[in-house]
């Protein structure tokens, strides 16, 4: 990193011949102190115009338009507030990287930080949306170096023109934002909601005229307006995948690497495809070896990488866009797996197998878990880990008594986050019937904790969970991640070529 980036503002503002501009106030660098008269002309002065015309809409922009609609038309006659988000504090004066909120993303197609769409209903039933976003930065007050987050520091962004042109949306200066919305509330017939969690200033601006059930309402439908994935981010979601098959290749050809280092080089490989490829990872990397394995959350990757056991890698590349794969394999650090591992595996393919069959559409979207369940309490009844003297298949399914081995759901919806809708209503999601457009995940596993003393020595330890993205079509489904090979003999020619 640069240095510290504190703007080199004076110590008091007559150094600059003038009043300093106030949001610049008790901002100082020590390393120049006063800045001189000579140096604040210099600066307002000899800079190109870089105002850029005619450009294009983005991808998205007419996608983004019918979902604002859908949005309108479920809430008539409601002022609708949907923020990005803010910068969040990493460490003093260093910021985490920003990621704009999904309902923003979705809504809009921008990905800027502390920018906010809003609704204005009109008289036809409808909304006049209207972006607020940060315009260019000053340069006659000296905003665009004087301040830390200045385009001098950061980087050019687009004018608010350009956004008008780009994003098909009439824009704002953010700055205008609170007090014109709390204007406008204010003693207003029309209610307002605004999704909370983004951006703490708005929602204290209008807190008097918010209602935290209705904007919760608000939050849900933005969350099921996701579950059926138009055109444009279906082929967002291949562009994830296919990111991610790079990026498990990546790591298998360099597991010797990790063998000699740790889970942290197959984590730091993983991240490089993903930042080439795409804005990030889409998740914290799940870079599980040996016995880690068993840990669901396993995020730490602080562990050794030893031949003869097994890695489970969930990673997935996040696109440009924000959409994100979630793609999981367990491999055989040596290449091939030991007879014991091969049964484990296959116990789990055969149950992920039968989860996918199940996604179609009119499926129940539980369908898919019931059904790798049963093939895992079978194999499980099957290697005497559950007594089938006292419970069948059944009862054991009624009880539970699997869950002891294979821990959690078998999949979620997939997009935007990778656990995306959760805040659906349960009947157009969880309690609902599949439908093409639905993309989700299935991941079945099996995992043997170092301390289960329930099971025989030789399985504690082993984790194993395999986990693809399907595609809701018309008549089945369709893996997005196929180009992963499943198979146990598959997964080892794989890693062999790669050698």
């Amino acid at each position: 990193m640069s240095e510290d980036r504190t703007p080199a503002v004076a110590e008091n503002p007559e150094a600059e011949g003038g009043e300093e501009p106030p949001q610049f106030k008790g901002r100082k660098n020590g390393l120049y102190g006063e800045i001189s008269d000579e140096l604040s002309a210099s600066m307002k002065s000899g800079w190109a115009d870089t105002e850029l015309h005619g450009l294009a809409p983005i991808a998205q922009a007419g996608y983004a338009a019918e979902r604002r609609a859908a949005l309108s038309a479920a809430h008539p006659g409601v002022r609708l507030v949907v923020p990005a988000g803010n910068l969040r504090v990493r460490a003093n004066d260093t910021d985490y990287n920003f990621r704009a909120a999904s309902e923003y993303v979705h809504l809009t197609g921008d990905q800027t930080e502390d920018a906010v769409l809003v609704g204005e209903p009109t008289g036809d039933a409808g909304h006049e949306f209207t972006l607020y976003l940060l315009p260019r930065s000053d340069r006659e007050n000296g905003e665009f170096w004087l301040d830390g987050y200045g385009e001098l520091w950061v980087g050019r962004r687009y004018s608010l023109s350009e956004q008008e042109q780009r994003l098909g949306l009439p824009a704002r200066d953010v700055r205008k934002a609170a007090e014109e919305l709390a204007e406008r509330a204010k003693g207003s017939a029309v209610p307002t909601r605004i999704v909370r969690g983004y951006d703490a200033g708005l929602e204290a601006a209008l807190a008097e005229v918010l209602d935290a059930d209705k904007d919760a309402e608000l939050k849900e439908f933005l969350s099921g307006l996701r579950l059926v994935k138009d055109e444009w981010e279906i082929g967002e979601l291949r562009a994830a995948c296919d990111a991610t098959v790079k990026g498990f290749t990546d790591v298998v050809r360099e597991l010797g690497q990790a063998v000699a280092t740790s889970e942290r080089w197959i984590e730091g490989t993983f991240w490089r495809r993903a930042r080439v490829e795409g804005n990030d990872v889409g998740y914290g990397t799940i870079a599980a070896a040996g016995p880690h394995a068993t840990t669901l959350h396993w995020v730490r990757n602080d562990g050794d990488v030893r031949p003869g056991e097994l890695l489970l890698l969930d990673a997935g590349v996040e696109t440009h866009t924000l959409y994100t794969a979630d793609v999981t394999r367990t491999l055989p650090i040596n290449g091939t797996f030991t007879e014991l591992q091969r049964k484990i595996y296959d116990a789990v393919y055969d149950a992920q197998e039968a989860g996918i069959a199940a996604v179609r559409p009119g499926a129940r979207f539980r369908d898919f878990h019931e059904a790798s369940q049963r093939v895992l309490a079978e194999r499980l009844l099957a290697w005497g880990l559950l007594d089938a003297s006292v419970h069948d298949v059944e009862k054991v399914l009624e009880l539970g008594l699997q869950r002891r081995w294979t821990l959690h759901g078998t999949g979620h919806m997939l997009g935007l986050d990778v656990h995306d809708c959760a805040h659906s209503r349960r009947e157009e999601h969880v309690d609902a019937l599949l439908v093409p457009g639905m993309v989700l995940t299935v991941e079945p596993g099996l995992y043997f904790q170092q301390d289960d003393l329930t099971v025989p020595e030789e399985y504690r330890g082993i984790g194993v969970r395999i986990e693809d993205d399907i595609l809701v079509t018309a008549d089945g489904n369709e893996n997005l991640s196929a180009g992963l090979p499943r198979r146990s003999e598959d997964v080892e020619a794989w890693m062999a070529s790669l050698a």
